[in-house]
C-alpha cells in the first residue's frame, strides 16, 4: 500500500504524514516543486516537471489496487478509482466507483457553465478545521480497512 499526494495546494500533507507515520504506511508527495521535503524516511518527494497535469499523470501511472491516494482533482480521481485505488478529497469524502462518474459529470456541467458566463462568480467553500477532522477520520479508516 503506497498513499499518493496530490501535494500542490494540498492543505492536508501534515495530516497524511501523521496518518501514515502511525501506520507505517510508505507516502509519495508528489508536486511541481515548492514545496519543502519531508525528513521522514516513509515520506518521498517526487516533483515533476512544469506543465498542466504533470503532476496528475505521475500518479495516475502508478496508483492501483490497494493504494490510497489524496487529490481534489476529479479527472485525476476518476482516472485513480479507474485504476483500483481508493480516493480521498482533503474535506475527507470518499470518491470510489459508486459516486465518482456522477461526480465527474457534475463537475463537466459546472465547467461547461462557468465557460458560457464569464461573469459567473464564485467558488468552494473555505477549507475549516471539520474539513480536517473529516479527512483525519477517513484516512485512519481508509488505511486500516487497506490492512
Amino acid at each position: 500500500m503506497t498513499i499518493y499526494v496530490d501535494a500542490d495546494a494540498c492543505p492536508v500533507k501534515p495530516e497524511v504524514e501523521r496518518v501514515g507515520t502511525r501506520h507505517r504506511v510508505h507516502m509519495v508527495v508528489v508536486s511541481n516543486g515548492g514545496i519543502r521535503p519531508s525528513q521522514n524516511p516513509l515520506v518521498e518527494t517526487v516533483i515533476v516537471d512544469q506543465g498542466p497535469d504533470v503532476a496528475d499523470d505521475w500518479i495516475a501511472e502508478r496508483a492501483g489496487a490497494g493504494d490510497i491516494v489524496i487529490t481534489a482533482d476529479i479527472p485525476l480521481a476518476h482516472r485513480c478509482v479507474s485504476a483500483g485505488a481508493q480516493v480521498l478529497k482533503p474535506t475527507g469524502e470518499v470518491l470510489g466507483p459508486d459516486n465518482i462518474g456522477s461526480i465527474l459529470a457534475t463537475r463537466d456541467l459546472m465547467t461547461d457553465l462557468r465557460s458560457a458566463d464569464p461573469f459567473r462568480q464564485g467558488g468552494g467553500k473555505a477549507f475549516s478545521k471539520a474539513d480536517r477532522s473529516r479527512f483525519l477520520t477517513a484516512l485512519d479508516r481508509a488505511v486500516q480497512q487497506k490492512r
